[in-house]
């Protein structure tokens, strides 16, 4: 549970560390959740968290005994300590709080961890010339309370407020917010139980775009190539309704396949969230990912007429468009091979979901109506209560692929919603299922043994 205040929370002009705090938990193999009544939008949506703007440390103070009650962390990340005035003197009646704040948690759960953190400076003086002080007693307070369960989290050290702060000199830029969860993740390792495994992908540019900025695969890479020997490859988009997302959703896939042998894929794409950007743009990038890896496939040992697309949701929106969509040219070079569609939106008509523009032009992004014989093979995975993608459209889809005479694997999970799971909580007996079903599929179509 991050505790504090803005700094903690994040804002809409500037960045806070809970986001690439859980990407490094994420692809260090950590099963774990962010706790919290408030939430902060991030490119996956939203966090909880504890953090609340404008409020002192002694505010938290007030409410930490009903908030712990309801959001029993295991771990407390408690960085607080701006919102003060220094003519206020704050220091010592600031210690006083937090050395209430810890007691109280330990007296609901005396096996919590908590991380006081030492705060970040700042350079909005005289206002918070009182940070030094404070860093200092907080050190010295950790020291005397001599609990293994509370420990100093140094976020002062390093972090340079001209290089890591906003322009109000006080919140996190991009690199600062980084740079925090970086601290926080070596002071985390500390006290989590080694992880089974830790994902290492080879993240690679594939697209530079108008604004300076890269787009990136992230490439798992089958272990024992031998020779010249070319391998089926599976490249992943990312859910979220081409809002939200992030290709780190299907780390566990890519490694498990590249396991298998394959070369697995997990690609980025514009979303509207950061980029400001629709469901074109998404498709646009998801074209030239299947260009990149045919034109880098010798790199990378790629069987360039083995590439199975997948996705789920938005992106198996995205997966499904490169297996049917044409232009007036063609494929041209972007046509995946195989489509593993997990809860894929693929009905972007009239009378369908998506966007207007993409209702008003669906035959340019809508796979439901523009299946043909070219078509590659389909596994299509849904639930029956999907109330975004309905029974009803996906048996449609498969009917469509029939008379194209194309095999179309349909499989419904009884009572599974939209997602059939969610990657972001404990994985149950459903996740093991899908990844069954997908196994036979890509065994039936020679991608694995």
């Amino acid at each position: 549970m991050g505790l504090g205040d803005s700094i903690t929370e994040g804002g809409d002009s500037f960045s806070c560390y809970l986001y690439p705090l859980w990407e490094k938990l994420f692809t260090a193999g950590y099963a774990f959740d962010f706790i919290g009544p408030r939430e902060s939008a991030c490119r996956i949506g939203s966090l909880n968290h504890c953090g609340f703007s404008g409020q002192t440390v002694e505010f938290l103070e007030s409410k930490i005994d009903s908030l712990y009650r309801l959001y029993p962390a295991d771990i407390v990340l408690l960085h607080a300590g701006h919102n003060h005035f220094a003519e206020e003197k704050p220091v010592p009646k600031m210690i006083a709080s937090y050395k209430s704040i810890i007691h109280k948690i330990q007296i609901i759960n005396p096996q919590v961890y908590i991380l006081m953190a030492q705060v970040i400076p700042s350079k909005k003086l005289p206002k918070y010339a009182y940070i030094p002080e404070l860093n200092e007693q907080i050190e010295k307070m950790v020291n005397e309370l001599g609990s293994d369960r509370v420990r100093l989290v140094n976020q002062a050290e390093g972090f340079d407020w001209e290089r890591h702060t906003v322009i109000d000199k006080v919140h996190p830029n991009k690199a600062g917010a980084e740079r925090m969860a970086t601290v926080w993740m070596s002071a985390l390792v500390q006290i989590l139980l080694p992880s089974e495994i830790t994902y290492r992908p080879e993240i690679v540019s594939y697209k530079r775009l108008s604004n300076g900025e890269s787009l990136h695969l992230h490439i798992f890479k089958p272990e024992n190539l031998s020779g010249q020997e070319s391998r089926p490859t599976i490249v992943y988009f990312f859910g979220g309704g081409w809002t939200h997302g992030t290709p780190i959703q299907f780390y566990r896939e890519c490694a498990y396949y590249a396991s298998k042998g394959m070369v697995a894929v997990a690609a980025d794409y514009q979303i509207a969230s950061l980029h400001h950007t629709t469901p074109f743009e998404s498709f646009d990038d998801a074209k030239d990912v299947i260009r990149w890896l045919r034109s880098h496939a010798s790199e990378y040992r790629i069987d360039p007429e083995r590439i199975a697309a997948s996705g789920a949701s938005a992106g198996g929106q995205l997966a499904a468009a490169l297996g049917t969509i044409e232009e007036e040219t063609g494929f041209i070079n972007y046509k995946s091979n195989l489509l593993v569609l997990y809860y894929p939106v693929v009905d972007n008509g009239p009378e369908g979901y998506g966007t207007e523009d993409m209702k008003k032009q669906y035959h340019k992004i809508s796979p439901l109506h523009t299946i043909s014989k070219r078509t590659p093979p389909v596994f299509f995975a849904v639930g029956t209560e999907d109330p975004i993608v309905s029974v009803k459209t996906a048996e449609l889809f498969k009917q469509k692929m029939t008379d194209n005479e194309v095999d179309c694997e349909l499989h419904l999970f009884e009572g599974a919603g939209h997602p059939i799971f969610y990657y972001r909580k404990a994985l149950d007996e459903t996740f093991y299922k899908v990844r069954q079903l997908t196994d036979a599929f890509l065994i039936k179509h020679g991608y694995i043994r």
